[in-house]
């Protein structure tokens, strides 16, 4: 068991950052522009939407949350070079889907300045992706799970 986990774990921050990035992607993307073209009504397709972001905004903060516990080796200190390279974008994009699901989310759904409040969440959401896109990158960069020979023994 423990040589599967340790050929496994060096792969779950990229299918973690995928599973992110891929989740915005598709909610965002596809699916969210599918509801307003295919649903009777703007308001029916606004309601499924925005419970849409809610349940993607749950999925980016357990996919930031697992990124910072996998960010280092246990008991080390330092942090392995993808996590090194990605904290600002994983703590941004965890930021940014807090603040547009508590902060944008609720003066849209109550129709508060429409066209502020939702061109200020498809800014934030658009950031939050492509801080998903740099966090899923430097975790597929050559050397990005190297641990410095001391830490190595603890893991």
């Amino acid at each position: 068991m423990a040589v599967v986990w340790l050929g496994v774990r060096p792969k779950l921050p990229a299918l973690v950052a995928a599973l992110w990035w891929g989740s915005l992607t598709t909610i965002g993307f596809l699916v969210v522009p599918m509801l307003f073209a295919y649903l009777p009504s703007a308001s029916v397709a606004g309601q499924m939407a925005a419970r849409l972001f809610a349940a993607q905004t749950w999925v980016a903060v357990v996919c930031c949350v697992v990124l910072l516990l996998l960010s280092r080796p246990r008991h080390a200190v330092a942090q392995y070079p993808w996590a090194r390279a990605a904290m600002l974008f994983v703590l941004g994009g965890l930021l940014l889907a807090l603040l547009n699901q508590f902060g944008v989310a609720p003066r849209i759904v109550a129709r508060q300045d429409l066209r502020l409040w939702h061109s200020v969440g498809t800014v934030m959401y658009a950031l939050q992706w492509g801080c998903a896109l740099a966090v899923f990158w430097q975790t597929l960069r050559p050397g990005a799970h190297a641990v410095e020979e001391d830490t190595s023994a603890s893991d």
